[in-house]
């Protein structure tokens, strides 16, 4: 006789007398993987304690000189800035910023604002005072070529404007002709040199230039409007707040006018983008392409460009096009989707403390995000001052490591008399240095292991509060007075180890992912067209399993907050719970997210609409209060992200819910059948919807 062969997605759930929501009698759950947790952890503060004793952020914030000391720092705080000897010694901008310009480095209190040589200035009493201020030493009475020898003073100075800390030349124009200090040409002590000369050792300075000057106009128009940026914010959490009251009392109303709002707001972005489209019909210049006009600094130069709105146009009716089809094809299962969306409405009312879990999430995990950043610094600046020899001829002993302080007694100065030990690089030799790419290594993994995990606590909690409310008979009389506390101490007290053991599955992941990324930009030049194939394969696949584990994790983490068991068993359940109900999961429960992207798409969209209107100055309501700014675009994308985020740290409460009740629906299905014995503890409005009804006793 065949053996009964067993269901392929497990047994579905029996009915329990006794249950009525989550386990409070249960034990603690991989505790193996909550030992190896905190151990991580104490290795994280200790790499942390490492990194804060040997770093020195200084070294990347002050530039060094010739013998690694810091400009305006210590005994040269009065000489802030950094003077190179020689500049048409450094081959590009890029060099000066690695501190390996083959020249000497001097800290000094201001940037040379004359032209002058060592031999003119030598014989003038008050020229020589003001040309010694540059010198590494006193020359005392040594000569000039004594001077020049021992390299005590530059050949030349040269007028200069500090730019990064760093001196460099006062280049301009007259007409097409390039000068320096308003001349043509300038003395390098030697012969009489034209001002272009010096472009070769700043010949990227331009981009770098122009880059710091948009940064320093977006900081002052931060600086302008960051009062409206927080007013814009507080209007996006008040909006947040209303909908989410909205739906407590008219979630199918509100439901279908977000709906009906979003395809508004798309269609109106639709049409004012073609009615600027078409009043550029007939401007001079407004026809060129994207592609002909380039990068430019000031990006409201694209919007007097016609190809830039109709991008903008395509963009939108994409999205309306796709917003409509998904809408046809899914309307019948909107009102399932509308009644389990009511019934997380009147979750959140009984656990309205719930609405206020982003906001100690967001401080977690800002401190998580803070202790990296500081820690990544502090590595990154551990090393030391690496010392080489610099020589303006062919020398055999060229580029390798020396001592200063001994420098002038040793065989490669006496082998190259001209050369000079200065100070290169920070690196280091000792095992700590050598293993500081491990460190940095770790981490980067326990930034996302711990990024995870409070993130998994959040879903955890929030899932346990919503549980206790749906499997109550007697709602709030059978739910705990305090939810949301008694949920975040079950958590913490018995499934440490079960959120450790998900986050770390896909921290694992995503330090995959961040390994792949790096590999693809070393790639970036090379011509092996297989390699970048494969590479774009992998990072693919790893995306897409990135996804599937959160989809996992997230509800693995429902099924531990309502029964206690360990995080593999509760990812199989959850899997097979789900499988089981494979139409219900990918009709209802999609359904439900995209109701709610919608609604974070709306709320982005009114206060982006307003934001733009106010920044731009686009009507004349709203032109006296506006404030002047460079780039208004600033404030709009900002207000847009900090919208977005506010929004969805509200929806994502709201997501919970929906997901959480959604595994208690379908397992109310299964334990329960409406008899008096088993009645269903879902909403009327939804058991209707199911053609389902309890049956009277």
């Amino acid at each position: 006789m065949d053996m009964e062969e067993k269901p392929k997605y497990g047994e579905p759930k029996k009915f329990d007398p006794n249950f009525k929501g989550p386990i409070h009698n249960r034990g603690c759950t991989d505790i193996i993987c909550c030992i190896f947790f905190i151990v991580a952890i104490v290795g994280y503060v200790a790499v942390g304690i490492l990194a804060w004793t040997h770093g020195d952020p200084r070294k990347v914030i002050y530039p060094t000189d010739s013998m690694g000391q810091y400009c305006g720092q210590g005994k040269l705080e009065k000489q802030p800035l950094l003077f190179y000897f020689n500049m048409m010694k450094c081959a590009s901008p890029m060099v000066l910023l690695e501190f390996q310009c083959p020249t000497p480095q001097v800290c000094v209190e201001k940037c040379p604002d004359q032209t002058l040589t060592l031999v003119t200035a030598f014989q003038k009493t008050k020229d020589w005072e003001y040309y010694k201020s540059y010198c590494r030493a006193d020359p005392g009475t040594k000569s000039v070529p004594q001077i020049l020898q021992e390299k005590l003073c530059p050949a030349y100075l040269i007028s200069s404007k500090p730019f990064l800390q760093r001196c460099f030349p006062s280049i301009g124009k007259k007409g097409d002709v390039i000068t320096v200090g308003d001349q043509e040409t300038f003395d390098d002590g030697k012969t009489i040199r034209e001002a272009k000369d010096l472009l070769a050792g700043m010949k990227n300075a331009t981009v770098v230039m122009e880059g710091r000057q948009v940064a320093m106009k977006i900081f002052e128009d931060y600086t302008k409007s960051w009062y409206w940026i927080l007013i814009c914010l507080v209007i996006a959490v008040v909006l947040s707040l209303i909908f989410i009251v909205l739906l407590r009392f008219l979630a199918g109303v509100m439901v279908w006018v977000m709906i009906l709002m979003v395809i508004i707001v798309v269609a109106c972005g639709i049409a004012y983008c073609s009615i600027k489209y078409v009043n550029l019909k007939d401007t001079p210049g407004s026809n060129i392409t994207l592609q002909q006009l380039g990068f430019q600094p000031d990006f409201s130069v694209y919007l007097h460009i016609r190809q830039t709105w109709l991008a903008f146009i395509i963009i939108l009716a994409i999205l309306e096009f796709i917003i409509i089809l998904l809408l046809i094809f899914l309307r019948n299962r909107i009102r399932v989707a509308v009644e389990l969306m009511k019934e997380a409405s009147r979750a959140v009312g009984y656990v309205m403390s719930s609405l206020f879990y982003p906001i100690f999430t967001f401080f977690l995990l800002t401190i998580v995000i803070a202790y990296w950043g500081i820690t990544a610094v502090f590595l990154s600046t551990s090393s030391e001052p690496v010392y080489k020899v610099f020589n303006e001829t062919v020398c055999s002993h060229a580029r390798q490591t020396c001592n200063p302080e001994n420098y002038t007694l040793s065989a490669m100065k006496t082998d190259c008399p001209q050369s000079e030990c200065l100070f290169a690089f920070y690196g280091g030799e000792t095992p700590y240095h050598k293993y500081l790419i491990l460190l940095q290594f770790y981490n980067v993994f326990l930034f996302f292991w711990c990024a995870n995990f409070v993130t998994a606590l959040g879903q955890m909690t929030l899932a346990g509060a919503f549980a206790s409310y749906y499997w109550a008979p007697n709602k709030p009389g059978d739910m705990p007075a305090f939810p949301l506390c008694s949920s975040l101490g079950r958590s913490l007290r018995y499934h440490t180890g079960s959120l450790a053991f998900g986050s770390l599955i896909l921290a694992i992941v995503q330090v995959i992912r961040v390994l792949l990324e790096y590999i693809d930009h070393k790639l970036k030049g090379a011509e092996n067209k297989f390699a970048k194939f494969l590479l774009c394969c992998l990072k693919c696949c790893f995306w897409c399993l990135e996804k599937c584990i959160k989809f996992i994790n997230r509800n693995a983490y429902i099924m531990v907050a309502i029964y206690g068991k360990n995080f593999c068993r509760s990812a199989r359940d959850a899997f097979f719970l789900l499988m089981r109900n494979v139409i219900r999961v990918v009709v209802l429960d999609k359904v439900t997210d995209f109701i709610l992207f919608l609604g974070k798409l709306l709320i982005v969209g009114l206060v982006g609409i307003f934001a733009f209107f106010f920044f731009s100055g686009q009507t004349d309501a709203f032109k006296g209060a506006a404030p002047s700014l460079h780039y208004y675009w600033v404030p709009i994308l900002t207000v847009l992200v900090g919208t977005y985020l506010i929004a969805h740290g509200f929806f994502s409460v709201y997501a919970m819910c929906v997901d959480t009740l959604f595994l208690c629906f379908l397992e109310d299905l299964e334990r329960n059948d409406g008899s008096p014995e088993r009645p269903y503890l879902m909403s009327e409005n939804l058991l209707n919807v199911l053609k389902k009804k309890n049956q009277a006793n």
